[in-house]
């Protein structure tokens, strides 16, 4: 069999994991994109390994010993990551990768009650936001209240 064959196997593979971790916005999906990367990967080390030993006497088959390496390592990561990506399911209650870093940032970009929308310049507890809403006369902002308590 020619080298072609694998190698241009492993390019469409890889092709297609590339475009399901940039398009996908579930975590889940994105994990078995890359897993689909690095079957690519795979499937290069062992082809090339093979084709190699054929020119070679005296191989050492290192293509399919790191292969079986990186499968190792693969599964460890996606073990891990199915762990962290549930618990996180658990907590927040989407998988999906856009909210979960704006929740991470501390703000919703669908709240109608955030006047600056969803750079959080407003939010409270964001960078000049409101401290408390109970007292009138307090400083508003944490910039008032840092001065406020420098020269108390």
């Amino acid at each position: 069999m020619h080298l072609a064959y694998p190698v241009v196997l492993s390019a469409l593979l890889f092709c297609t994991g590339l475009y399901g971790v940039l398009a996908r916005r579930n975590a889940i999906l994105v994990l078995m994109s890359v897993e689909l990367m690095l079957n690519a990967v795979n499937l290069n080390l062992v082809a090339f390994d093979v084709w190699l030993s054929k020119t070679a006497e005296e191989t050492l088959h290192s293509g399919q010993a790191l292969a079986l390496f990186t499968i190792a390592i693969a599964a460890a990561e996606i073990g891990i990551g199915l762990a962290i990506v549930l618990a996180v399911h658990r907590n927040r209650g989407t998988a999906d990768i856009d909210k979960l870093r704006d929740t991470a940032e501390g703000h919703d970009p669908d709240d109608p009650d955030d006047p600056d929308g969803p750079d959080g310049a407003g939010s409270p507890g964001g960078p000049g936001g409101p401290v408390s809403d109970s007292d009138a006369d307090a400083p508003t902002t944490r910039a008032a209240v840092t001065k406020a308590e420098a020269t108390a």
